[in-house]
């Protein structure tokens, strides 16, 4: 399954089986139907979960606004690595991904706006389908632009290219934030995001007319009408040691697609490729972490050394699931 945070853009992320910290996007969300989807989650399909919690305690919980601009996943994440404390929509994984270290980086994807009289909603990149051709034609098209501004631009896939310059050091919203959504409100900001606002419209009008519109029309495909600046900021120093993380992506896709029956299977593909080598990493004796993240927080339960009557009384306490996702996130 694709996604538009998927894991290699982060050098040295673990696999689920070396992993001591998984972290889960999308555990939790604020439609209505996730909360009937997640029961209707089989218990078989939740075993190695709910064995996981019975050695958990209840930990640290992060939470902001759902209009923050980095989502909790994403803030989970850049505290796993070691990150200090960053300014809210300046985590760098652009600059990270690519190894620019002390220079502003960001990337650019490739979006269709769905242009209303009120709204102009955002739809998900993947479904543009987007062929390398209409890219580097596209991106040959748009170099001059941003390079007057001292902004290079690289292609990374057909629909994200990496964009760094000193404009890139701003905040920026997750493209996860604005997906289905009306973008005014998830716009760069004030008069540092002012640049980046007057590219985005001068490519719009470039796009408009662009002959890769013309024959995605032709054979009614949705056009590539705008840019969306993301993962932008500049690498800080580590603040601390980089924990051995595992995020897998299995909920983003269903989540923001509001594909429920997708999601509740994808609980299960959790259970078995993620939950299980934790739990089995838990019963050999290492200490683990388990972060659940919704779209307004992160909820991190950690294992414990206990006596034999704290394991007892553990069991008889231990965070329950699915209710532990309602109440806490």
């Amino acid at each position: 399954m694709s996604s538009v945070f998927s894991q290699p853009f982060v050098p040295g992320l673990a696999r689920a089986e070396e992993a001591d910290h998984l972290i889960v996007p999308w555990a939790a969300c604020d439609s209505p139907q996730w909360w009937p989807a997640l029961l209707s989650v089989a218990p078989q399909h939740s075993a190695n979960l709910r064995a996981l919690l019975q050695g958990l305690r209840i930990g640290e919980l992060d939470r902001a606004p759902a209009s923050s601009l980095s989502p909790p996943h994403e803030r989970a994440l850049a505290r796993a690595l070691g990150w200090p404390e960053l300014p809210d929509g300046q985590l760098p994984w652009a600059a990270l991904g690519q190894g620019r270290a002390g220079q502003a980086c960001g990337w650019v994807s490739l979006c269709h706006w769905a242009m209303g009289r009120e709204q102009a909603p955002l739809s998900d990149p993947q479904h543009l389908q987007i062929r390398p051709q209409e890219s580097e034609a596209l991106l040959e098209a748009m170099r001059p632009f941003f390079e007057s501004e001292g902004i290079e631009l690289t292609a990374l896939t057909a629909d994200r290219w990496l964009a760094c310059g000193p404009a890139l050091e701003l905040p920026c919203a997750a493209l996860e934030r604005v997906i289905g959504r009306d973008v005014d409100h998830w716009l760069p900001a004030g008069p540092q995001g002012r640049l980046l606002r007057r590219l985005q419209n001068e490519m719009q009008m470039l796009l408009y007319t662009h002959p890769v519109n013309e024959a995605r029309s032709a054979r009614g495909e949705a056009a590539i009408n705008s840019l969306w600046f993301s993962g932008t900021g500049r690498l800080p120093p580590p603040a601390g040691a980089a924990a051995a993380v595992h995020m897998p992506q299995t909920l983003t896709q269903a989540a923001l697609a509001n594909d429920w029956d997708a999601y509740a299977q994808g609980w299960g593909q959790l259970d078995r490729l993620a939950f299980k080598p934790l739990l089995e990493r838990q019963r050999s004796g290492r200490p683990v972490t388990l972060t659940l993240c919704g779209e307004e927080a992160a909820l991190s339960l950690h294992s414990a050394q206990p006596t034999l009557w704290q394991r007892l009384k553990a069991r008889l306490a231990a965070p329950r699931w699915p209710d532990l996702l309602k109440d806490q996130l």
